[in-house]
């Protein structure tokens, strides 16, 4: 029977880092649950401006909430009004001082978790999923990704049994530690049930003395990037 890991914690501390980061001794459970209070309610009040993900420190008494998103604006607010509000929400949950930094993802079509969101409001409003699927692919190759895959899984089109298909172009090699893969789960809540969409974005290979950076939060681009052993573009049905 074959396993599946995912494809962030398999690569802990080599191309990625922690999303929460700090350390506890008795209290491990109390503040690991705080922090999924945290992420589910920041989630829910800014479902509507392109979250890509919550990173929280603790050093001491201090805790640092980091909001990776695609619309910062809508985050901060008109003069800073919104977010002004939002830590306080967040200080009633964690119960101590908060300070919130906003990271602005200059590129969401290079962002795993922001296609898979994408990908799911289209099929949420009734888009033909190939179509859906073609364009997140072909925009991320665009934006200079080396490799991608989309994966999307349920009652596709209406049809009675559920079914997996994908679509993928480039290198997605998710068996090597040192490739740089960003991932990405999102759930589109349609009519005749719920389909997942999964996103693999392949930026590179990360060699022993380099630092990972991520493309999605820098402005430049760069030209699209050609993986060797290039897989067929479309599985069986994926048209």
């Amino acid at each position: 029977m074959g396993q599946k890991v995912h494809p962030t914690g398999f690569r802990l501390g080599i191309t990625e880092n922690w999303r929460s980061r700090w350390y506890a001794d008795k209290d491990y459970a109390d503040q690991l649950n705080n922090d999924l209070e945290v992420r589910k309610y920041l989630e829910k009040r800014l479902a509507n401006c392109a979250l890509s993900k919550v990173e929280i420190e603790r050093t001491g008494e201090k805790i640092k909430i980091i909001i990776v998103t695609a619309r910062p604006g809508a985050v901060i607010g008109k003069k800073g009004a919104d977010i002004e509000g939002l830590r306080t929400d967040v200080e009633k949950i964690v119960g101590a001082k908060v300070a919130i930094d906003v990271v602005e993802v200059k590129r969401p079509e290079l962002d795993a978790t922001l296609i898979a969101k994408s990908v799911a409001e289209q099929l949420e409003g009734r888009i033909a999923f190939r179509r859906a699927m073609r364009k997140a692919v072909q925009s991320a190759q665009k934006s200079g990704a080396q490799g991608i895959r989309l994966q999307v899984s349920g009652r596709l089109g209406g049809a009675e049994m559920c079914r997996r298909e994908w679509y993928g172009e480039g290198r997605i090699p998710r068996h090597t530690l040192r490739a740089q893969i960003d991932y990405g789960f999102a759930i589109a809540a349609t009519q005749m049930g719920s389909i997942g969409v999964q996103v693999w974005v392949y930026y590179g290979d990360v060699l022993p003395g380099q630092r990972p950076t991520n493309p999605a939060l820098e402005s430049s681009s760069r030209p699209a990037g050609r993986g060797r052993g290039k897989r067929p573009a479309s599985e069986r049905g994926a048209k």
